[in-house]
């Protein structure tokens, strides 16, 4: 395939060149439109019981979780004062009028302590908008400047907040941190470029392979968002991962070609030469990548599914950009790139391997020290739920949280719906069973159709409506106090799933039993997720080296660079170090498809660079016979290239560390820090140490996986050195007699 692309570049190159020219505008033109098009999302799993008890609070009562809160502060006296109330029923009718509002509940209406500050300053009014997160998000980007205003002049101020307009609000930033990334990363990394290779032509041919495969991966995510829901969030990876892998793989070609050249070959012989030997390695890498991410296709929430769309079309419009459309452009310009190699082949890189080799075990423990060292902080890590701090300071949904949090005793939002299946009980079981769950700790109201309670105990009348359906079906309202939502929540959803009910059987639902479910559905995929990255990467390295032993140390070796990153997911996100310095606000948790998320991510970009070092350490490998050397002349020649393209990985990803929304800065800054770990201490260092005490084991393999490899690799040597200006790229056949 690759020889066969070699021909094509070299004889049809003005015919690709056009061709992709006219594909490109076409993509951009398409794909412009793709960011409007894509969907924001919610914390539940389909199938779960929490959804279950949503479709019933739905369909059978009418009512859900309230998504919307509106904060009504009294300007003179208290809530409770005739002016006060007259303007909160006046903005209670309002809402109820707009389109898809299906449930509203205010403290005025209700009387309910859950829903009146401390002080007796603030109330609240709760709505439940009904339709997709997109929907919901889409009119509350309408509605919630509105509701602010409404008040101006009244006795009342009031403010938007829950967790739709949370959401929004996180999804507008999103779309505000890609298009700063994108002001930020290209000017910066054309720059670098032009600094690496010292010629302006080769700069340019990378980075529109960068951005053809940003502009290609979002239009193939407008495409799939027209059959299935892709998160808005793919976007964000499809930018920083596009431009990444698009100068990597350009970098390789371009280096190879340069080098090609250097030896002696005519240009076209070296466009050929160079698309075998680093389109291989390429193309490894590019399935490798693509296999990390592809695991997140079983997880059932179509927002870790967005990013395995966007991770295989980058990788796809990477590769296609690197070994079609490059080799083409250097086919007609070449001798505009080929002056100056992009990274010098310094002895630096050489003397380190060496280094190493000669004292593997001294080495190998002062690395290994330091990437234990900086990866103990993942023992701590703990899990928990996204709130309003996902947000940067001054967001006006967080601060509206903010009050509610600091100034309200319970977390109405957060309510518990509890839905009785069966029989319709007797009301003293009903009253017993309210009265039980309101002991449980993290309670502060349970609201019945028999009465409030708390601590076990009556206090009055139901603090909502519309606690039994037309039908006769009765549903338990189970409202937490501040420090249950900020604790275990998972623990407080089982308590209250475990208290006995009078029925044969209860669907706990609202948004604590949603994230709870989400949190658990996660965790259980997860070995399957960790097993595919893991296999699929060992059998691609496999296929690639013919070792059983190199795949299984890469493996080894790119878990320790990720437990640098996920020490610094803890040390930093979760514990608050350097918060001050970044920009946000620590929440002593972290949401758990955030690691499942960077893990894919990285170890498919870390793999990557083990891919371009084996792959030229196992050429020099088969020219020589001796590992030592090999090893030493495959870092010669590689890990400057490696260097400079993880270090120009890195700035792409740390273009959201500046950003607003706490995850895309959490997968920014911890992704780079494992680029630049692995390409360093990882590569230049623990791979050649590894590789010098394994020795000739390092290539051993079984008699039949062997002979299997020997035939994968055929089709893949390099073509036979001609020398001719005019060369013509060889025939399969002709290279399958080339070992």
């Amino acid at each position: 395939m690759l020889t066969a692309l070699a021909r094509l570049a070299v004889h049809r190159a003005r015919t690709v060149l056009v061709v992709s020219l006219l594909a490109f505008l076409g993509l951009a033109g398409y794909g412009a439109g793709g960011l409007a098009e894509l969907d924001l999302s919610r914390w539940n799993s389909p199938g779960t019981e929490s959804v279950r008890a949503g479709e019933v609070l739905r369909e059978e009562f009418g009512t859900g979780n309230p998504n919307v809160a509106l904060l009504v502060t009294a300007r003179d006296g208290d809530v409770d004062s005739a002016a006060t109330r007259r303007a909160a029923n006046q903005l209670q009718r309002e809402v109820e009028k707009v389109p898809n509002v299906t449930d509203t509940t205010s403290y005025w209406q209700a009387d309910s302590p859950a829903l009146r500050d401390s002080d007796g300053r603030r109330g609240l009014l709760l709505v439940r908008l009904e339709g997709s997160a997109t929907d919901t998000r889409d009119q509350l980007a309408e509605l919630s400047p509105r509701l602010t205003r409404t008040a101006a002049g009244d006795a009342v101020d009031v403010r938007v907040g829950g967790q739709e307009e949370i959401s929004r609000q996180v999804g507008e930033q999103a779309r505000t941190d890609f298009l700063r990334a994108e002001l930020f990363a290209l000017p910066a990394i054309t720059l670098l470029l032009i600094l690496l290779y010292r010629r302006t032509v080769a700069a340019l041919l990378t980075v529109a392979v960068g951005l053809l495969a940003v502009i290609g991966t979002l239009a193939g995510l407008r495409a799939i968002a027209q059959f299935t829901e892709v998160s808005t969030f793919a976007a964000n990876l499809a930018l920083v991962l596009g431009l990444g892998l698009g100068v990597d793989y350009s970098l390789f070609v371009i280096s190879r070609y340069r080098e090609e050249r250097a030896g002696g070959h005519a240009q076209q012989e070296a466009v050929a030469r160079a698309t075998v030997a680093a389109g291989r390695t390429v193309l490894f890498s590019g399935v490798t990548v693509a296999a990390s991410l592809s695991a997140l296709l079983v997880f059932p929430f179509f927002f870790l599914r967005s990013f395995a769309y966007a991770g295989a079309l980058v990788v796809l419009t990477a590769l296609t950009g690197a070994v079609i459309l490059l080799p083409a452009a250097l086919s007609r310009w070449g001798d505009k790139v080929e002056r100056r190699s992009p990274v010098r082949h310094s002895g630096l890189w050489h003397r380190t391997a060496l280094g190493a080799m000669r004292r593997p075990v001294l080495s190998g423990i002062g690395v290994l020290a330091i990437l234990l060292l900086a990866g103990a902080p993942l023992l701590g890590l703990r899990f928990g739920l996204p709130d309003e701090r996902t947000l940067p300071e001054g967001a006006s949904s967080r601060t509206t949280s903010e009050i509610i949090h600091r100034t309200f005793p319970a977390e109405p939002t957060d309510t518990v719906h509890l839905v009785l299946r069966g029989a319709a009980p007797e009301p003293k079981a009903v009253a017993s069973y309210a009265a039980e769950l309101s002991r449980i700790p993290g309670t502060f109201q349970v609201d019945a159709p028999t009465g409030s309670y708390r601590e076990g105990q009556r206090t009055g009348a139901p603090g909502q409506s519309g606690l039994t359906s037309p039908d006769g079906r009765v549903r338990i309202a189970l409202v937490p106090t501040q420090q249950a939502m900020y604790g275990n929540v998972p623990s407080f959803v089982d308590h209250i799933r475990t208290t006995e009910s009078p029925t044969p059987s209860v669907l706990v639902g609202g948004y604590p039993a949603e994230t709870t479910d989400f949190r658990a559905t996660l965790l259980d995929r997860l070995p399957l997720a960790a097993g595919i990255v893991l296999g699929a990467t060992y059998l691609l390295l496999f296929a690639m080296t013919g070792s059983i032993l190199l795949p299984l140390k890469a493996t080894i070796l790119n878990l320790l660079s990720l437990s640098v990153m996920f020490g610094c997911l803890v040390w930093v996100f979760q514990d608050g170090h350097l918060s001050g310095l970044l920009g946000f606000t620590a929440t002593g948790s972290i949401e758990p498809s955030i690691p499942v998320l960077m893990f894919c991510v990285a170890y498919g970009l870390s793999m990557d660079y083990e891919v371009f070092l084996l792959a030229r350490i196992k050429e020099e490998y088969d020219r020589t016979g001796s590992t030592r050397p090999a090893v030493a002349e495959g870092i010669r020649r590689t890990a400057p290239l490696i260097t400079a393209a993880a270090g120009i990985l890195a700035l792409s990803f740390l273009s959201y560390a500046s950003g607003g929304v706490l995850f895309l800065k959490e997968l920014g800054i911890g992704t780079a820090l494992t680029i630049l770990v692995d390409a360093t201490l990882i590569r230049v260092v623990l791979l050649p140490v590894t590789m010098r005490l394994a020795g000739r084991a390092n290539w051993w393999a079984p008699g039949p996986l062997r002979r299997l490899h020997d035939r994968l690799r055929k089709s893949s040597a390099l073509p036979p050195e001609s020398g001719r200006e005019d060369f013509t790229p060889p025939s399969s056949r002709e290279l399958s007699t080339r070992r």
